[in-house]
């Protein structure tokens, strides 16, 4: 599967510092790169109904990171998936009257055009859940060999607890683990499962739903396995950071992980996972369950550019749950009009010191409201006073779009 063309990053002065990401398993900062490369998988979208700015604030999340880690110098690798089979798709394909293919085809491509607007840099390798199903069907026979896969017909399941380490990507208690397996698509009360926690691996063919051979039978693979898989694939048995929203922390991250472990025989598949807050919209999560979704599309449609919206993901931090309005995306149009004008003269003050507090910002944890302070203060100070420095607004121009993806 091919992804999106990636925007040209501007050349900047200096290197960036090393960056530093909060690991939700520990809780702690630790440097996000561990080697002379960065690999690094983010969770993609299951292509029903794309993009919504839940979805927008993931993607521009670790687009940050990317941006700041070649920034520092070093070489990013980084592997992003399609669910492109899955439960919610193939029940909207059926609510709709649409062929899952073409359903699919139809929001990934929404999706591509969604990421080239926002400025987004391409992943590497973009791959989807029917094209890595001959990755999927090796790693099953990898688990299989170490007796940790059984049937529940006609599905297939992974014993969680054969992985010491599970449960501790989330740190959540057990009856807090089964209160949201059951909330996110999981199935704790099923008949036959060894333990309720368990996931599935491969579910079974089911008249009227695409199925595939595998060493499980006929069917289709279950959410978790697909990412891991990928992921050791393309990125081999050690992946930097693995992101995503803060929902996926718990099961889906926790049980792709219990999924490697088991398979290498050792914990430590992923160094850290790194989620993004949740945005909501009239007082809920933005989810396609409750319908009060923001579009990107929708906003793109009407009028609003793609660089406000960008700033107005920024304009929060990363890992913070906040709730979108239209002031929200206001204040980012009023400051994308400020930066612009103040970008627009021929000199202004040095912009050296601004350079180094948005590297600074972006290198603990992404701060991304503190680098755009720094650019704040800059134009402040060029409305107010100007400057001599006829590189400075070109400086200024140039480290807005290479480190925050923000063109003016």
């Amino acid at each position: 599967m091919h992804a999106w063309p990636s925007p040209e990053i501007p050349r900047l002065p200096g290197q960036g510092l090393p960056v530093q990401v909060r690991n939700t398993s520990s809780g702690t900062l630790v440097p996000a790169v561990t080697g002379a490369a960065f690999r690094m998988y983010v969770c993609g979208i299951t292509p029903y109904d794309a993009t919504h700015l839940g979805h927008a604030n993931t993607y521009v999340t670790f687009d940050l990171l990317n941006r700041a880690v070649r920034d520092s110098g070093v070489p990013v690798h980084y592997v992003q998936n399609v669910t492109d089979v899955d439960d919610p798709l193939l029940e909207r394909a059926d609510a709709t009257g649409d062929d899952w293919r073409e359903l699919a085809a139809r929001e990934t491509e929404l999706f591509r055009e969604d990421m080239i607007a926002l400025r987004v840099l391409a992943p590497e390798h973009y791959v989807g859940a029917v094209e890595a199903i001959p990755v999927i069907n090796d790693f099953l026979v990898g688990l299989r060999d170490r007796g940790a896969l059984y049937e529940v017909e006609p599905d297939t399941y992974f014993s969680v607890h054969l992985d010491p380490a599970f449960g501790a990507v989330a740190n959540l208690s057990q009856a807090e683990m089964l209160e949201l397996f059951a909330e996110r698509g999981g199935d704790p009360d099923r008949a036959g499962k060894k333990d309720p926690l368990d996931a599935l691996v491969w579910r079974g063919e089911r008249p009227g739903e695409p199925a595939w051979d595998s060493p499980a039978g006929a069917g289709r693979p279950g959410w978790h396995i697909e990412c891991t898989a990928i992921a050791r694939n393309l990125l081999g048995d050690v992946v930097d950071v693995m992101g995503g929203g803060r929902d996926l922390a718990f099961p889906h991250h926790e049980m792709g992980a219990s999924h490697a472990h088991v398979l290498a025989g050792e914990p430590g598949f992923v160094r850290s996972f790194v989620h993004a807050g949740l945005v909501g919209y009239e007082g809920e999560k933005m989810s396609k369950s409750r319908g009060n979704l923001v579009f990107v599309s929708k906003l793109r449609a009407a009028g609003v550019e793609p660089a406000a919206i960008r700033l107005a993901l920024l304009s929060r931090h990363y890992a913070a749950d906040w709730e979108y309005t239209d002031e929200v995306l206001m204040q980012a149009q009023e400051r994308l009009a400020r930066w612009r004008a103040a970008v627009s003269r021929p000199d202004g003050p040095d912009a050296a010191e601004t350079l180094t507090a948005v590297r600074t910002a972006l290198a603990h944890d992404l701060d991304a409201p503190a680098a755009l302070a720094a650019i704040d203060a800059w134009a402040a100070r060029q409305e107010a006073e100007g400057g001599a420095d006829l590189g400075a607004p070109g400086v200024i121009s140039r480290l807005s779009d290479a480190l925050l993806g923000v063109a003016l």
